[in-house]
């Protein structure tokens, strides 16, 4: 975990090429001991498999910074100016992040980890490479990131809709959200950290609450209700918001993307990544209704769990509270932008 923690700092904090890439390989090598902690030969598959698609992107981040480097005589990240440079680091970023069309690597790592590291995975591990977009931001293909973007939040819910696993739907949700924060790096960086944030509340929220109850999959989260009554109803609020629905925490940052974006003359693209959340929501609806309004008796035949007395921690209570409850924040949020 501290090694964890190393690597996301060195690779924020550094203004050279060589110190970035070594932070995102001291990460990727801390990870895979977690991923791999239960032996079992799906979380060793998932080990592999991480592995291979990371060393493969550091390697072509190096490449382009190389080429970048070869071209204009200096390291510093903010000053990417090479083309094909661009083009290849703006690959490696998005098979780092797990974006379409490199996105197949990661329901299945996300599968085979246990949820703690599936959670590590989808929040803390995603940090370094979205800050190494933000501080190229200036000089990436706005074209690609957006055919990238719009690919990603259609396959995201398009390949989440039949899905019974939990920690798969969850992937592809985090997939269809990437899209959201690529399409608008190009114009508003700061509105892109905006939605990460926002989206590592939300999904922290989901995940711990998952960690709580011991759920995995739809037919489990059925029954899941008597565990924990109260936190199984704050789990519909966390899904609707992550679905984006309006008086929730959610909708904040993809109402300012889709204002953002029709102040671009991107409106018909506004509208087409906004249809497309639309898939997302579905699955969303389908956690939230297995999880608080499904009651046996029902198809699955499951033994009615006891009701756990453990009292929730206040790490859950914050994150589901501020993933409810932040839309009003909003007129202070183009202060900061």
């Amino acid at each position: 975990a501290l090694s964890l923690l190393l690597g996301t700092t060195i690779t924020i904090t550094s203004n050279h090429w060589i110190m970035a890439w070594a932070g995102l390989e001291i990460n990727t090598l801390s990870i895979l001991p977690l991923i791999a902690k239960s032996h079992h030969p799906r979380a060793i598959e998932a080990a592999t498999k991480y592995f291979m698609t990371q060393a493969t992107a550091s390697a072509l981040v190096l490449f382009s910074s190389m080429t970048n480097a070869w071209h204009t005589g200096q390291w510093d990240i903010t000053q990417m100016t090479h083309t094909t440079s661009c083009l290849i680091l703006t690959s490696a970023i998005a098979m780092k992040l797990g974006m379409v069309p490199f996105h197949f690597w990661f329901p299945e790592v996300l599968q085979g980890s246990p949820i703690i590291t599936g959670l590590i995975l989808s929040t803390i591990m995603k940090l370094p490479p979205i800050a190494l977009l933000y501080m190229t931001s200036h000089s990436l293909n706005p074209t690609l990131l957006t055919l990238m973007a719009i690919m990603s939040a259609a396959l995201g819910g398009w390949m989440g809709l039949n899905q019974t696993q939990i920690r798969k739907i969850l992937a592809f949700s985090s997939i269809s959200h990437l899209g959201w924060m690529a399409i608008i790096i190009p114009f508003s960086p700061k509105l892109t950290m905006l939605n990460f944030y926002l989206y590592v509340l939300m999904t922290s929220a989901i995940f711990l609450t998952m960690n709580t109850v011991k759920v995995l999959k739809l037919s489990t989260l059925m029954t899941s209700w008597t565990k924990a009554p109260a936190l199984n109803t704050m789990l519909l609020l966390t899904l609707l918001s992550l679905a984006g629905l309006p008086p929730l925490t959610g909708f904040l940052p993809k109402w300012l993307i889709i204002q953002e974006l029709t102040k671009q003359n991107m409106a018909p693209t506004a509208i087409i990544i906004s249809l497309l959340s639309l898939l997302g929501l579905f699955f969303y609806l389908r956690l939230a209704y297995c999880a608080t309004i499904t009651l046996p008796p029902h198809t699955t035949n499951h033994m009615k769990q006891w009701h756990t007395y453990k009292p929730t921690s206040t790490l859950i209570a914050i994150s589901i509270v501020m993933s409810i409850m932040l839309l009003p924040i909003s007129p202070m949020i183009p202060t900061i932008l």
